[in-house]
Protein backbone atom coordinates (compact mmCIF):
# COMPACT_ATOMS: atom_id res chain seq x y z
CA UNK A 1 0.00 0.00 0.00
CA UNK A 2 1.12 3.56 -0.73
CA UNK A 3 2.24 5.56 2.31
CA UNK A 4 -0.69 7.88 1.64
CA UNK A 5 -3.18 5.11 0.80
CA UNK A 6 -5.21 4.94 4.02
CA UNK A 7 -8.41 6.41 2.59
CA UNK A 8 -8.24 4.48 -0.70
CA UNK A 9 -10.18 1.26 -1.25
CA UNK A 10 -8.37 0.18 -4.40
CA UNK A 11 -4.92 0.46 -5.88
CA UNK A 12 -4.07 3.03 -8.50
CA UNK A 13 -3.92 1.82 -12.08
CA UNK A 14 -0.48 0.82 -13.34
CA UNK A 15 -0.65 3.48 -16.04
CA UNK A 16 -1.41 6.10 -13.40
CA UNK A 17 1.51 4.90 -11.28
CA UNK A 18 3.81 5.31 -14.26
CA UNK A 19 2.36 8.69 -15.21
CA UNK A 20 2.44 9.98 -11.63
CA UNK A 21 5.91 8.76 -10.71
CA UNK A 22 8.78 11.25 -10.64
CA UNK A 23 11.55 9.05 -9.23
CA UNK A 24 13.08 8.68 -12.69
CA UNK A 25 14.25 12.28 -12.49
CA UNK A 26 13.85 13.53 -8.91
CA UNK A 27 16.21 10.81 -7.65
CA UNK A 28 18.82 13.45 -8.46
CA UNK A 29 17.60 15.26 -5.33
CA UNK A 30 18.46 12.43 -2.94
CA UNK A 31 21.28 14.35 -1.28
CA UNK A 32 19.18 17.46 -0.69
CA UNK A 33 16.22 15.36 0.44
CA UNK A 34 18.22 13.36 2.97
CA UNK A 35 20.05 16.42 4.30
CA UNK A 36 16.72 18.15 4.77
CA UNK A 37 15.29 15.11 6.55
CA UNK A 38 18.31 14.90 8.87
CA UNK A 39 17.84 18.54 9.86
CA UNK A 40 14.09 18.08 10.29
CA UNK A 41 14.47 14.96 12.43
CA UNK A 42 17.15 16.59 14.57
CA UNK A 43 14.85 19.54 15.21
CA UNK A 44 11.89 17.27 16.03
CA UNK A 45 14.01 15.60 18.68
CA UNK A 46 15.32 18.87 20.08
CA UNK A 47 11.78 20.25 20.33
CA UNK A 48 10.50 17.12 22.06
CA UNK A 49 8.01 16.54 19.24
CA UNK A 50 9.32 12.98 18.85
CA UNK A 51 11.45 11.03 21.34
CA UNK A 52 15.15 11.93 21.26
CA UNK A 53 16.04 8.27 20.77
CA UNK A 54 13.80 8.04 17.70
CA UNK A 55 15.33 11.22 16.29
CA UNK A 56 18.82 9.81 16.77
CA UNK A 57 17.83 6.52 15.13
CA UNK A 58 16.31 8.40 12.19
CA UNK A 59 19.43 10.51 11.72
CA UNK A 60 21.71 7.47 11.87
CA UNK A 61 19.50 5.63 9.39
CA UNK A 62 19.40 8.57 7.01
CA UNK A 63 23.17 8.96 7.16
CA UNK A 64 23.53 5.30 6.20
CA UNK A 65 21.13 5.73 3.28
CA UNK A 66 23.05 8.81 2.13
CA UNK A 67 26.34 6.95 2.22
CA UNK A 68 24.87 4.01 0.30
CA UNK A 69 23.28 6.33 -2.27
CA UNK A 70 26.56 8.14 -2.86
CA UNK A 71 28.32 4.83 -3.46
CA UNK A 72 25.61 3.62 -5.86
CA UNK A 73 24.35 0.82 -3.63
CA UNK A 74 20.69 1.84 -3.74
CA UNK A 75 18.21 1.02 -6.48
CA UNK A 76 15.37 3.50 -6.28
CA UNK A 77 11.88 1.97 -6.37
CA UNK A 78 9.48 3.19 -9.06
CA UNK A 79 6.43 2.09 -7.07
CA UNK A 80 7.43 4.49 -4.27
CA UNK A 81 6.63 7.40 -6.62
CA UNK A 82 9.29 9.93 -5.73
CA UNK A 83 12.55 10.46 -3.89
CA UNK A 84 10.78 11.44 -0.66
CA UNK A 85 8.73 8.24 -0.46
CA UNK A 86 11.75 6.19 -1.49
CA UNK A 87 13.88 7.55 1.33
CA UNK A 88 11.13 7.16 3.93
CA UNK A 89 10.36 3.61 2.82
CA UNK A 90 14.04 2.64 2.96
CA UNK A 91 14.41 4.29 6.35
CA UNK A 92 11.46 2.45 7.88
CA UNK A 93 12.70 -0.84 6.46
CA UNK A 94 16.09 -0.24 8.09
CA UNK A 95 15.19 1.16 11.51
CA UNK A 96 11.57 0.06 12.01
CA UNK A 97 8.78 2.03 13.69
CA UNK A 98 10.93 5.09 14.45
CA UNK A 99 11.19 5.74 10.72
CA UNK A 100 7.46 6.40 10.57
CA UNK A 101 7.94 9.46 12.80
CA UNK A 102 10.15 11.28 10.27
CA UNK A 103 7.25 12.87 8.42
CA UNK A 104 5.82 14.47 11.56
CA UNK A 105 5.10 18.16 10.98
CA UNK A 106 5.79 18.26 7.27
CA UNK A 107 4.26 17.48 3.87
CA UNK A 108 5.75 16.35 0.61
CA UNK A 109 4.74 19.82 -0.61
CA UNK A 110 7.15 21.70 1.65
CA UNK A 111 9.66 18.84 1.46
CA UNK A 112 10.00 19.02 -2.32
CA UNK A 113 10.14 22.81 -2.14
CA UNK A 114 13.06 22.53 0.27
CA UNK A 115 14.88 20.03 -1.95
CA UNK A 116 14.49 22.25 -4.99
CA UNK A 117 15.58 25.36 -3.09
CA UNK A 118 18.75 23.62 -1.97
CA UNK A 119 19.47 22.24 -5.44
CA UNK A 120 18.93 25.59 -7.16
CA UNK A 121 21.14 27.36 -4.63
CA UNK A 122 23.99 24.87 -5.05
CA UNK A 123 23.65 24.81 -8.85
CA UNK A 124 23.80 28.62 -9.00
CA UNK A 125 27.06 28.58 -7.06
CA UNK A 126 28.40 25.91 -9.42
CA UNK A 127 27.61 28.04 -12.47
CA UNK A 128 29.24 31.10 -10.93
CA UNK A 129 32.46 29.12 -10.46
CA UNK A 130 32.38 27.99 -14.10
CA UNK A 131 31.76 31.56 -15.23
CA UNK A 132 34.73 32.70 -13.17
CA UNK A 133 36.95 30.24 -15.07
CA UNK A 134 35.57 31.42 -18.42
CA UNK A 135 36.13 35.04 -17.45
CA UNK A 136 39.69 34.32 -16.39
CA UNK A 137 40.30 32.66 -19.77
CA UNK A 138 38.90 35.68 -21.63
CA UNK A 139 40.96 38.13 -19.59
CA UNK A 140 44.16 36.18 -20.25
CA UNK A 141 43.35 36.14 -23.96
CA UNK A 142 42.60 39.86 -23.97
CA UNK A 143 45.95 40.61 -22.35
CA UNK A 144 47.64 38.78 -25.24
CA UNK A 145 45.81 40.84 -27.87
CA UNK A 146 45.88 44.43 -26.65
CA UNK A 147 47.52 45.48 -29.93
CA UNK A 148 45.75 43.06 -32.29
CA UNK A 149 43.78 45.39 -34.57
CA UNK A 150 40.56 44.07 -36.10
CA UNK A 151 37.48 45.58 -37.71
CA UNK A 152 34.50 46.39 -35.54
CA UNK A 153 31.08 45.94 -37.12
CA UNK A 154 27.60 47.35 -37.08
CA UNK A 155 24.89 45.77 -39.23
CA UNK A 156 27.59 43.17 -40.05
CA UNK A 157 29.34 45.90 -42.09
CA UNK A 158 32.84 47.09 -41.24
CA UNK A 159 32.49 50.19 -39.11
CA UNK A 160 35.60 51.24 -37.15
CA UNK A 161 38.89 49.62 -36.17
CA UNK A 162 39.09 48.14 -32.67
CA UNK A 163 41.30 45.51 -31.07
CA UNK A 164 40.60 41.85 -30.49
CA UNK A 165 41.14 42.52 -26.78
CA UNK A 166 38.40 45.15 -26.82
CA UNK A 167 36.06 42.75 -28.59
CA UNK A 168 36.75 40.02 -26.01
CA UNK A 169 36.16 42.48 -23.19
CA UNK A 170 32.61 43.04 -24.44
CA UNK A 171 31.94 39.39 -23.64
CA UNK A 172 33.68 39.79 -20.30
CA UNK A 173 31.05 42.39 -19.41
CA UNK A 174 28.26 40.04 -20.48
CA UNK A 175 29.57 37.15 -18.43
CA UNK A 176 30.17 39.39 -15.40
CA UNK A 177 26.49 40.30 -15.57
CA UNK A 178 25.68 36.60 -15.82
CA UNK A 179 27.61 36.00 -12.61
CA UNK A 180 25.51 38.70 -10.96
CA UNK A 181 22.31 37.10 -12.25
CA UNK A 182 23.33 33.75 -10.79
CA UNK A 183 24.25 35.46 -7.52
CA UNK A 184 20.68 36.75 -7.47
CA UNK A 185 19.36 33.27 -8.33
CA UNK A 186 21.42 31.83 -5.46
CA UNK A 187 20.07 34.45 -3.07
CA UNK A 188 16.49 33.84 -4.25
CA UNK A 189 16.86 30.10 -3.58
CA UNK A 190 18.48 30.67 -0.18
CA UNK A 191 15.22 30.36 1.76
CA UNK A 192 13.83 27.50 3.87
CA UNK A 193 10.18 26.51 3.22
CA UNK A 194 9.99 23.49 5.55
CA UNK A 195 7.29 24.15 8.12
CA UNK A 196 4.79 25.35 5.52
CA UNK A 197 3.19 21.92 5.63
CA UNK A 198 0.84 21.10 2.79
CA UNK A 199 -0.29 24.75 2.67
CA UNK A 200 -1.35 25.88 6.17
CA UNK A 201 1.74 25.22 8.31
CA UNK A 202 1.36 22.83 11.27
CA UNK A 203 0.20 22.66 14.87
CA UNK A 204 3.56 21.22 15.99
CA UNK A 205 5.98 23.71 17.65
CA UNK A 206 8.60 23.49 14.93
CA UNK A 207 11.80 25.51 15.20
CA UNK A 208 12.06 26.52 11.56
CA UNK A 209 15.02 28.82 12.12
CA UNK A 210 16.97 25.91 13.63
CA UNK A 211 16.36 23.79 10.53
CA UNK A 212 17.49 26.68 8.31
CA UNK A 213 20.62 27.07 10.43
CA UNK A 214 21.52 23.38 10.14
CA UNK A 215 21.06 23.53 6.36
CA UNK A 216 23.11 26.71 5.96
CA UNK A 217 20.11 28.64 4.64
CA UNK A 218 19.88 32.33 5.53
CA UNK A 219 16.14 32.78 6.09
CA UNK A 220 12.74 31.07 6.24
CA UNK A 221 9.67 31.62 4.07
CA UNK A 222 7.13 33.98 5.62
CA UNK A 223 3.88 32.60 4.22
CA UNK A 224 2.97 28.92 4.15
CA UNK A 225 0.84 29.18 1.00
CA UNK A 226 3.67 30.89 -0.87
CA UNK A 227 6.23 28.57 0.69
CA UNK A 228 4.84 25.51 -1.10
CA UNK A 229 3.62 27.16 -4.31
CA UNK A 230 6.51 29.52 -5.14
CA UNK A 231 8.74 28.56 -8.03
CA UNK A 232 10.00 32.07 -8.79
CA UNK A 233 13.47 31.03 -7.68
CA UNK A 234 13.52 28.26 -10.30
CA UNK A 235 12.35 30.76 -12.93
CA UNK A 236 15.08 33.18 -11.80
CA UNK A 237 17.58 30.37 -12.28
CA UNK A 238 16.24 29.47 -15.72
CA UNK A 239 16.19 33.13 -16.79
CA UNK A 240 19.81 33.56 -15.73
CA UNK A 241 20.68 30.37 -17.63
CA UNK A 242 18.83 31.55 -20.73
CA UNK A 243 20.64 34.90 -20.81
CA UNK A 244 23.98 33.20 -20.21
CA UNK A 245 23.34 30.76 -23.06
CA UNK A 246 22.34 33.68 -25.27
CA UNK A 247 25.72 35.29 -24.59
CA UNK A 248 27.53 32.03 -25.31
CA UNK A 249 25.49 31.69 -28.50
CA UNK A 250 26.38 35.18 -29.73
CA UNK A 251 30.04 34.44 -29.10
CA UNK A 252 29.69 31.08 -30.84
CA UNK A 253 28.12 32.75 -33.88
CA UNK A 254 31.13 35.04 -34.20
CA UNK A 255 33.58 32.16 -33.79
CA UNK A 256 31.71 30.28 -36.52
CA UNK A 257 31.86 33.28 -38.86
CA UNK A 258 35.51 33.99 -38.06
CA UNK A 259 36.37 30.35 -38.85
CA UNK A 260 35.05 30.60 -42.41
CA UNK A 261 37.30 31.01 -45.43
CA UNK A 262 35.68 34.39 -46.01
CA UNK A 263 36.90 35.72 -42.63
CA UNK A 264 39.82 33.47 -41.58
CA UNK A 265 40.25 35.48 -38.38
CA UNK A 266 40.64 32.31 -36.27
CA UNK A 267 41.23 28.60 -36.72
CA UNK A 268 39.65 26.25 -34.22
CA UNK A 269 41.89 23.54 -32.81
CA UNK A 270 41.44 20.03 -34.20
CA UNK A 271 40.38 18.83 -30.75
CA UNK A 272 37.40 21.19 -30.86
CA UNK A 273 36.37 20.61 -34.48
CA UNK A 274 34.90 17.79 -36.53
CA UNK A 275 35.06 16.67 -40.15
CA UNK A 276 32.64 15.69 -42.87
CA UNK A 277 31.63 12.15 -43.76
CA UNK A 278 31.76 13.00 -47.47
CA UNK A 279 33.89 16.15 -47.93
CA UNK A 280 37.48 15.44 -46.90
CA UNK A 281 38.53 19.10 -46.79
CA UNK A 282 35.98 20.13 -44.14
CA UNK A 283 36.83 21.30 -40.63
CA UNK A 284 33.63 22.24 -38.86
CA UNK A 285 33.30 24.33 -35.67
CA UNK A 286 30.77 21.90 -34.25
CA UNK A 287 31.36 22.79 -30.59
CA UNK A 288 30.38 26.40 -31.19
CA UNK A 289 27.45 25.29 -33.35
CA UNK A 290 26.17 22.96 -30.62
CA UNK A 291 26.36 25.72 -28.03
CA UNK A 292 24.39 27.94 -30.39
CA UNK A 293 21.84 25.20 -30.96
CA UNK A 294 21.44 24.20 -27.31
CA UNK A 295 20.54 27.78 -26.43
CA UNK A 296 17.06 27.14 -27.81
CA UNK A 297 16.78 24.13 -25.53
CA UNK A 298 17.39 26.25 -22.42
CA UNK A 299 14.94 28.88 -23.68
CA UNK A 300 12.42 26.04 -23.90
CA UNK A 301 13.09 25.07 -20.28
CA UNK A 302 12.28 28.63 -19.15
CA UNK A 303 9.24 29.00 -21.39
CA UNK A 304 7.92 25.59 -20.39
CA UNK A 305 7.94 26.34 -16.67
CA UNK A 306 6.51 29.83 -17.17
CA UNK A 307 3.65 28.19 -19.04
CA UNK A 308 3.12 25.59 -16.29
CA UNK A 309 2.96 28.26 -13.60
CA UNK A 310 0.83 30.88 -15.36
CA UNK A 311 -2.60 29.55 -14.35
CA UNK A 312 -2.04 27.73 -11.07
CA UNK A 313 -4.26 28.67 -8.12
CA UNK A 314 -2.79 28.54 -4.62
CA UNK A 315 -1.36 26.43 -3.19
CA UNK A 316 0.44 23.32 -4.42
CA UNK A 317 -0.74 21.56 -7.59
CA UNK A 318 0.65 18.40 -9.19
CA UNK A 319 1.49 20.49 -12.27
CA UNK A 320 4.46 21.78 -10.27
CA UNK A 321 6.12 18.38 -10.54
CA UNK A 322 7.12 19.74 -13.96
CA UNK A 323 9.54 22.22 -12.38
CA UNK A 324 12.45 19.87 -11.87
CA UNK A 325 13.18 18.48 -15.32
CA UNK A 326 13.60 21.97 -16.87
CA UNK A 327 15.90 22.97 -14.01
CA UNK A 328 17.97 19.79 -14.32
CA UNK A 329 18.13 20.06 -18.11
CA UNK A 330 19.16 23.72 -18.09
CA UNK A 331 21.79 23.06 -15.44
CA UNK A 332 23.27 20.12 -17.36
CA UNK A 333 23.27 22.01 -20.65
CA UNK A 334 24.87 25.13 -19.20
CA UNK A 335 27.51 23.16 -17.27
CA UNK A 336 28.54 21.36 -20.45
CA UNK A 337 28.67 24.58 -22.49
CA UNK A 338 30.66 26.46 -19.86
CA UNK A 339 33.04 23.53 -19.41
CA UNK A 340 33.92 23.23 -23.10
CA UNK A 341 34.11 26.94 -23.93
CA UNK A 342 37.34 27.94 -22.11
CA UNK A 343 39.56 25.21 -23.62
CA UNK A 344 38.05 25.88 -27.05
CA UNK A 345 39.11 29.53 -26.74
CA UNK A 346 42.52 28.71 -25.27
CA UNK A 347 43.43 26.36 -28.13
CA UNK A 348 42.17 28.37 -31.12
CA UNK A 349 44.68 30.15 -33.35
CA UNK A 350 44.15 33.89 -33.81
CA UNK A 351 45.38 35.23 -37.18
CA UNK A 352 46.48 38.73 -36.24
CA UNK A 353 47.61 39.64 -39.77
CA UNK A 354 44.29 38.65 -41.29
CA UNK A 355 42.41 40.65 -38.67
CA UNK A 356 44.55 43.68 -39.40
CA UNK A 357 44.00 43.38 -43.14
CA UNK A 358 40.29 43.15 -42.43
CA UNK A 359 40.44 46.40 -40.48
CA UNK A 360 42.39 48.10 -43.27
CA UNK A 361 39.66 47.42 -45.82
CA UNK A 362 36.10 48.61 -45.84
CA UNK A 363 36.88 52.25 -44.92
CA UNK A 364 36.90 51.53 -41.18
CA UNK A 365 38.97 54.72 -40.75
CA UNK A 366 36.38 56.97 -42.45
CA UNK A 367 35.07 58.32 -39.13
CA UNK A 368 38.62 59.27 -38.12
CA UNK A 369 39.04 61.07 -41.44
CA UNK A 370 35.92 63.10 -40.64
CA UNK A 371 37.17 63.74 -37.09
CA UNK A 372 40.45 64.97 -38.59
CA UNK A 373 38.58 67.63 -40.57
CA UNK A 374 36.62 68.61 -37.47
CA UNK A 375 39.90 69.19 -35.62
CA UNK A 376 40.86 71.46 -38.51
CA UNK A 377 37.77 73.56 -37.89
CA UNK A 378 35.32 71.98 -40.34
CA UNK A 379 31.76 71.49 -38.92
CA UNK A 380 31.10 67.78 -38.39
CA UNK A 381 28.13 67.62 -40.74
CA UNK A 382 30.24 69.13 -43.54
CA UNK A 383 33.13 66.81 -42.71
CA UNK A 384 30.76 63.83 -42.82
CA UNK A 385 29.60 64.83 -46.32
CA UNK A 386 33.14 65.36 -47.59
CA UNK A 387 34.36 61.97 -46.37
CA UNK A 388 31.26 60.31 -47.83
CA UNK A 389 32.18 61.76 -51.19
CA UNK A 390 35.76 60.56 -50.74
CA UNK A 391 34.56 57.03 -50.01
CA UNK A 392 32.40 57.04 -53.14
CA UNK A 393 35.41 58.27 -55.12
CA UNK A 394 37.59 55.48 -53.70
CA UNK A 395 34.98 52.84 -54.50
CA UNK A 396 34.92 53.97 -58.12
CA UNK A 397 38.69 53.60 -58.30
CA UNK A 398 39.01 50.51 -56.08
CA UNK A 399 41.22 52.41 -53.63
CA UNK A 400 41.45 52.97 -49.87
CA UNK A 401 41.49 56.39 -48.23
CA UNK A 402 45.16 55.98 -47.36
CA UNK A 403 45.93 55.29 -51.05
CA UNK A 404 44.90 58.80 -52.13
CA UNK A 405 47.70 61.37 -52.56
CA UNK A 406 47.37 64.65 -50.69
CA UNK A 407 46.60 66.63 -53.85
CA UNK A 408 43.66 64.35 -54.56
CA UNK A 409 42.38 64.69 -51.00
CA UNK A 410 42.60 68.46 -51.21
CA UNK A 411 40.33 68.42 -54.25
CA UNK A 412 37.57 67.46 -51.83
CA UNK A 413 38.56 69.90 -49.06
CA UNK A 414 41.52 72.28 -48.61
CA UNK A 415 41.81 71.48 -44.89
CA UNK A 416 43.63 68.22 -45.62
CA UNK A 417 47.34 68.35 -44.81
CA UNK A 418 50.20 65.85 -44.68
CA UNK A 419 49.34 64.78 -41.11
CA UNK A 420 46.06 63.25 -42.31
CA UNK A 421 47.84 59.97 -43.11
CA UNK A 422 49.01 59.49 -39.55
CA UNK A 423 45.53 60.44 -38.30
CA UNK A 424 43.95 57.74 -40.48
CA UNK A 425 46.38 54.96 -39.59
CA UNK A 426 44.75 51.99 -37.87
CA UNK A 427 46.91 52.33 -34.79
CA UNK A 428 46.02 56.00 -34.40
CA UNK A 429 42.33 55.25 -34.92
CA UNK A 430 42.47 52.82 -32.02
CA UNK A 431 44.91 54.65 -29.74
CA UNK A 432 43.03 57.94 -29.77
CA UNK A 433 39.90 56.22 -28.39
CA UNK A 434 41.33 56.04 -24.90
CA UNK A 435 38.37 57.15 -22.82
CA UNK A 436 37.02 54.62 -20.28
CA UNK A 437 35.31 51.83 -22.19
CA UNK A 438 37.21 52.53 -25.40
CA UNK A 439 39.43 50.21 -27.48
CA UNK A 440 42.78 51.91 -26.86
CA UNK A 441 45.24 49.52 -25.17
CA UNK A 442 45.48 51.83 -22.17
CA UNK A 443 41.69 51.80 -21.72
CA UNK A 444 41.45 48.03 -22.22
CA UNK A 445 44.20 47.43 -19.64
CA UNK A 446 42.13 49.42 -17.15
CA UNK A 447 39.03 47.39 -18.07
CA UNK A 448 40.93 44.14 -17.54
CA UNK A 449 42.14 45.33 -14.11
CA UNK A 450 38.58 46.32 -13.17
CA UNK A 451 37.21 42.92 -14.24
CA UNK A 452 39.91 41.05 -12.32
CA UNK A 453 39.05 43.09 -9.23
CA UNK A 454 35.41 42.01 -9.57
CA UNK A 455 36.50 38.38 -9.76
Amino acid sequence: MKLWGGRFAKATDGLVDDFNSSISFDKRLYEQDIRGSIAHATMLGEQGIIPKADAEAIVAGLEGILEDARSGKITWMTDAEDIHMNVETLLTARIGEAGKRLHTGRSRNDQVALDTHLYAKEAAREIRELLTHLLDTLLNLAEQHLDTVMPGYTHMQKAQPITFAHHLMAYVQMFLRDRQRFAHAEEAADVMPLGSGALAATTYPLNRERVAEMLGVSRITENSLDGVSDRDYVLDWLYAASVCMMHLSRFSEELILWSTGEFRFVTMDDAYSTGSSIMPQKKNPDVAELVRGKTGRVYGDLTGLLTVMKGLPLAYNKDMQEDKEPLFDARDTLVKALSVFPPMLETMTVHRDVMRRGAAGGFANATDCADYLVRKGVPFRDAHRVVGQLVAHCLDGDKALLDLPLAELRRFHPAFEEDVYEAMSLEACVDRRNIPGGPAPEAVRAAIASARAQL
